[in-house]
């Protein structure tokens, strides 16, 4: 996950330390993964909810319009019912770029363990073994049908 967080001294306040805060909904848990909401980024930013919506650029006769660089600029919509939802370099921009907001930084956190890391983990784990004990012999067979005929031999029958 990416949030953007910063110092203090009328910079960011740290929205984001070594987990997500508590209170805010943990992005993870949305299909949108690491996009942060409209009361993120008024958290994030400091600013009020009427800041954040002015910021932000929208149009009510175009619904993805154009990057600007002077405004907060959402992530692609396929529907104005859709809620406006930001990446963190985004928020992160805005503030260095626009509302002058000094040492913005960008933290890159692990993302939580998905059963697709635990499966290509567990792959790695058991290539890595693979190798250990392909090293571990002392002679490469030469004939493969041979090395296959002593595995097959101490195996027991089934």
């Amino acid at each position: 996950m990416v949030a953007p967080t910063a110092g203090s001294g009328g910079e960011l306040p740290p929205s984001v330390a070594t987990a997500w805060p508590a209170g805010l909904p943990d992005p993870s848990s949305e299909p949108s993964e690491g996009l942060i909401g409209i009361d993120e980024v008024q958290k994030a930013l400091n600013r009020s909810r009427a800041s954040v919506y002015r910021y932000t650029n929208t149009d009510p006769r175009n619904l993805n319009p154009p990057f600007n660089s002077r405004k907060l600029n959402p992530e692609y919509r396929t529907d104005q019912k859709d809620a406006l939802l930001f990446h963190p370099n985004e928020v992160a921009r805005f503030a260095r770029d626009v509302l002058r907001i000094k040492e913005v930084t960008v933290e890159v956190l692990n993302s939580p363990s998905t059963a697709t890391q635990q499966l290509l983990s567990s792959i790695l784990q058991e290539l890595q073994a693979i190798r250990h004990s392909l090293q571990g012999m002392d002679q490469a067979p030469a004939v493969l049908s041979s090395k296959r005929d002593q595995l097959e031999q101490s195996r027991p029958a089934a």
